[in-house]
């Protein structure tokens, strides 16, 4: 090749450094200090530690080897991980294409035809020239010059979206195991739920043959019979919707883990077991912008749009094309390559636009929407975010407070039972008076079940509001690397 030829490409290089459009900037972080407001008053019982980061982990703030063993499942069998997983690589590569299109491109070529001139002049007469083959080989080489850095910020863009697609797997992640966690929860309440309710129907059963014995002794009414029949009636009406509440938890899980429901069954989880850390690890909400995934999509997504409007300021430039070829030409396949067969053509074009009915101008504007959009899209993201996590943490005050009344109603219930057990041995009483205490006992650590379930749950939100553990982060995955103009 021709040394002004080879010597034309650095040059053009050279002048494709500087890109047109809007470099992108991070939005600023709100100047929020806190979530809830002053009016807000939150239970020192659970205290949330503001500033406090979260175990990388967070599930394992329960103490529960089999719920980590579960989580785990999940996170290696779900079926939308691993979907989320092909699309990110996929973006990826998406990258790796678009940063290759910079590039100059080349190219081996190689061509046989036949072809036919008309009439050829030769002097006073005229000369047929007859049908003949020819044949061509050698390679070629084209480069669109990006002078105005348009393709830089197509690069850009992709980079942005391959980020917005990371961070979704990572949302994806996020919810998967905060779903995993809610469910497993409220498997291990049910069941106890279920133990509570059998030990109701014992007492309810119990309570009414003794009054049958006592309406058969003349110590008690017709009335007094129906009001147990219809006592024990309600009481086991409750336990279908129990058991239904259990299979769709079941079912729902199975499907977390990536298994039908007939092909998996799940662990035995002990609701008791499960503990509840004293401090809540709370981020500040400068750092919650900056670990949340779905607000680092948002901001992916404003950086992509971001770089469309360079995309299209691009287009109002002219665009500069160099090509070039060498290759061998010949009638005969054996004196292809002979030196006598060297060709070459150097050729460089400009594009300008000139009229276009406004079309470019109109989709820089466009872009510029597009952007604004974007920005407005990613700051509700924001306060969204914020408005979860200030709805766990009110939450769980007000389960602390419900659970602390409940709790005093149990030990009423206990002390109750325990006299009427005093007073049965004293003679006082008969065994109806312990059984209604019993069951009025289990009725009061059946609210309390439903109630720490609810806490649970309500916990669970929050570390799944506060961001959870990022998929990429845990795992160590690469990223594609982040622009910044």
């Amino acid at each position: 090749m021709k040394p002004y030829l080879v010597s034309a490409f650095p040059l053009a290089l050279a002048l494709s450094a500087c890109s047109v459009g809007p470099d992108f900037t991070t939005p600023d972080p709100p100047a929020t200090k806190t979530y809830t407001s002053e009016k807000e008053v939150l239970s020192p019982e659970r205290r949330a530690a503001l500033g406090q980061h979260m175990e990388a982990e967070w599930w394992t703030l329960f103490a529960s080897n089999t719920l980590n063993t579960l989580i785990h499942q999940a996170v290696s069998d779900n079926y939308d991980i691993a979907a989320a997983r092909e699309t990110l690589a996929q973006a990826e590569a998406a990258v790796q294409a678009q940063s290759g299109s910079l590039m100059p491109q080349a190219s081996l070529d190689a061509l046989a035809g036949r072809q036919k001139y008309g009439v050829a002049l030769f002097g006073p007469s005229n000369f047929f020239i007859p049908p003949f083959t020819y044949y061509e080989a050698g390679p070629s080489l084209s480069w669109t010059v990006d002078l105005f850095g348009g393709g830089q910020r197509r690069v850009e863009r992709q980079k942005a979206l391959a980020e917005f697609q990371g961070h979704e797997l990572d949302a994806m992640y996020v919810a998967l195991t905060g779903n995993v966690v809610s469910q497993a929860i409220q498997l291990a309440a049910i069941n106890t739920e279920i133990s509570t309710l059998e030990r109701i129907l014992v007492a309810d059963e119990k309570i009414l043959a003794l009054v049958q014995a006592a309406f058969e002794a003349g110590s008690a009414t017709r009335m007094d019979i129906l009001s147990a029949q219809n006592r024990l009636t309600t009481d086991r009406a409750l336990l279908p919707s129990l058991k239904q509440r259990f299979n769709l938890n079941y079912h729902t899980l199975s499907v977390l883990v990536g298994k039908a429901p007939a092909d998996w069954a799940p662990p035995n989880l002990d609701f008791k077991q499960l503990a509840l850390p004293e401090i809540l690890p709370v981020s500040l909400p400068s750092e919650l912008v900056r670990k949340r995934p779905d607000i680092m999509a948002a901001e992916a997504n404003l950086h992509a749009a971001s770089a469309n409007i360079g995309v299209a300021t691009a287009n109002l430039y002219p665009s500069f094309t160099l090509s070039a070829n060498m290759f061998q030409e010949a009638l005969t396949p054996s004196r292809i390559f002979y030196g006598t067969s060297n060709a070459w053509a150097l050729a460089g074009g400009v594009t300008a636009p000139i009229f276009n009915g406004g079309m470019l101008s109109a989709e820089k504007r466009e872009a510029e929407h597009a952007f604004q959009a974007s920005l407005a899209e990613y700051r509700q993201t924001v306060v969204q975010a914020f408005s979860q996590v200030a709805d766990a943490l009110t939450a769980l005050a007000h389960d602390a407070e419900m659970i602390d009344a409940l709790k005093a109603g149990v030990d009423t219930a206990q002390a109750s039972l325990d006299l009427a057990q005093k007073s049965y041995e004293a003679g006082n009483t008969g065994l109806l008076q312990i059984e209604t205490a019993q069951r009025e006992l289990a009725q009061a650590e059946w609210r309390l079940v439903e109630a720490q379930s609810q806490q649970r749950l309500d916990m669970t939100q929050l570390f799944v509001a506060l961001g959870g553990s990022p998929l990429r982060s845990a795992s160590m995955t690469s990223t594609p690397g982040e622009h910044r103009g």
